[in-house]
């Protein structure tokens, strides 16, 4: 189902979402010249690869047909994979203009939410993959922007002291070669799909990742959804970290201590539940969206 919307209703839109989001990427573009890195919300803009630029244009997504785009289109839409009509100066997103290599990746990216959705959440990491990182003196990551908040041998022996249980591949990767073997997992690249779980946080950070890689067919309301849940995620990632963040105006989150831990379960059973809904939603209109694709639709 598509939904025409007025020049001025999509104007509107479009300029609400650049409002709030740039203070965000200026933000980041000043750190970026200024060379003073941010240990929390840098990672939005480093490790996940959606470009300022990109996040600043808005998208309806693919259900909606703007009205009189003109040329202001140019300057608040994404215009790649859009369409233009010259009968009844239309603009959309229409799905059969997906390319064939980037539908098999969404349809792998919905097959990875939904296994992931199905398992029940694991609640016993208490955030140690930080710690694994930098365990016997390996490289620590964050070096330029904050320190470590406890020697490095008193690191080392939160390390030995807890099971590693990561299950997340792209932190496990990120592991000191000393930490590796000690995970109870080891996932690779290939099992993400049998890996997953939805206690994980940087599988819910990842859902922003999922949504921007799916851009601009699901729209940006959904992507600042998730963009504002990965933030939210990663506070309580770094928290819960050996860093410290006193000076970026974070308290830690002490999980070396079983208050600290039961602290940090309780952030992350709350973060799992908040990330549920924005999971389902993706899959929703990914699902959607690839079920149209095999359709053929009549176009101007």
């Amino acid at each position: 189902m598509t939904k025409a919307i007025p020049s001025s209703e999509w104007l509107a839109l479009a300029t609400a979402h650049r409002e709030r989001v740039i203070p965000w990427t200026v933000a980041w573009r000043k750190r970026k010249a200024e060379r003073k890195p941010h240990p929390v919300f840098d990672f939005l803009f480093t490790y996940y690869s959606y470009s300022p630029a990109k996040l600043e244009r808005w998208s309806p997504g693919w259900r909606a047909i703007l009205h009189d785009p003109d040329e202001r289109a140019e300057e608040f839409l994404t215009t790649r994979h859009a369409l233009r009509s010259s009968v009844d100066d239309t603009f959309c997103y229409p799905p059969e203009r997906i390319p064939e290599r980037v539908r098999k990746t969404l349809q792998w990216m919905v097959d990875l939410l939904t296994s992931t959705a199905s398992r029940p959440g694991q609640f016993g990491c208490f955030g140690l993959h930080e710690w694994a990182m930098v365990y016997h003196g390996h490289e620590v990551r964050h070096e330029k922007s904050a320190g470590l908040r406890l020697p490095k041998h008193e690191v080392d022996a939160i390390v030995e002291s807890r099971p590693l249980c990561c299950t997340h591949y792209d932190a496990f990767r990120f592991f000191s070669p000393d930490a590796q073997p000690m995970n109870r997992f080891q996932p690779d690249y290939e099992g993400r799909l049998n890996n997953e779980q939805p206690g994980c946080i940087h599988t819910n950070m990842d859902l922003y990742k999922w949504a921007y890689k799916s851009m601009p067919w699901i729209g940006s309301d959904l992507l600042w959804q998730c963009f504002e849940f990965a933030l939210a995620c990663r506070e309580i990632d770094m928290r819960a970290s050996p860093y410290d963040l006193a000076d970026y105006g974070y308290s830690p989150i002490r999980i070396e201590t079983p208050e600290g831990r039961r602290e940090y379960e309780v952030a992350q059973r709350q973060l799992s539940a908040n990330g549920e809904p924005l999971r389902q939603k993706l899959i929703k209109e990914l699902g959607d969206l690839l079920t149209v694709t095999t359709k053929p639709v009549t176009r101007h």
